[in-house]
Formats: structure tokens, sequence, C-alpha cells
């Protein structure tokens, strides 16, 4: 599982260094000031969890449930919340119009990364 957890965070951190060069560089003339604030929440978003699931690698040694799960939802947290705010923030380039659908995705990655910091609380108080 370390092995998995640390090749998922590299190209977690891989793919948030070049959005975030993307928004930086490339969006800048393509979409409004609010637009690029919700891009890099999501960069920023995807980078805090990428560095959580560096530290789960630690813990992965020991076969614990909790850092399994922990894994889970940080991983898919970070696709649902970074990716909907992506996606949300390109919407107007993109001509995306099912954004009634993808803003409600934005709050489940949230409570994913909720859901996964918590599961990481437990697996350290289980920890000897």
């Amino acid at each position: 599982m370390n092995k998995r957890i640390i090749l998922t965070a590299s190209f977690f951190g891989a793919v948030a260094v070049l959005l975030g060069a993307f928004g930086s560089h490339g969006l800048k003339s393509l979409v409004d000031a609010s637009s690029l604030e919700i891009w890099q929440k999501g960069v920023n978003y995807q980078f805090y969890h990428t560095f959580a699931l560096l530290y789960l690698s630690t813990f992965a040694r020991y076969r614990n449930k909790l850092i399994n799960i922990a894994y889970f939802c940080f991983t898919f947290g970070i696709v649902l919340f970074s990716g909907s705010l992506y996606l949300l923030a390109t919407r107007s380039i993109l001509n995306i119009g099912f954004v009634d659908v993808i803003g409600p995705i934005t709050p489940i990655g949230g409570l994913l990364f909720v859901l996964g910091w918590i599961m990481l609380f437990f697996a350290a108080v289980k920890d000897k």
C-alpha cells in the first residue's frame, strides 16, 4: 500500500504543478479574475491533500484499515473537489451548461477530505 500511496501522491503533485502553471499563464487571458480564484483554490486543495497522502505513506507499513480509508477519501476528494472547481473555473471557455450538476459535487469532495482527516486522526490514536 505504501507504494500505491506514494505513486498516487506523486501523480497528483505533478498534475497540481502543471495545473497551477496553466492557471497562472494559460488561463489569465481566457477567464475572469473570479474564475482564476476558483482555479487556484482547486490547485491549493489538491496540493494540501497530496501532502496528506504523502504523510499517509508513513503509516502504510502497519496495514491499518483506517489509513486505507483515508487514502481513498483523499484521492477521491481531490478528484471531486478540485476537479469540479477546475470545471467550474473554465465553464465559460468549455461551454459547460450543466453547472447545476457540477456545483453539488464540490461539497461531496470536501466531505471526503474531512472524512480522510478524521480517519487519519483515528489511525494515529490507534497507532502504537
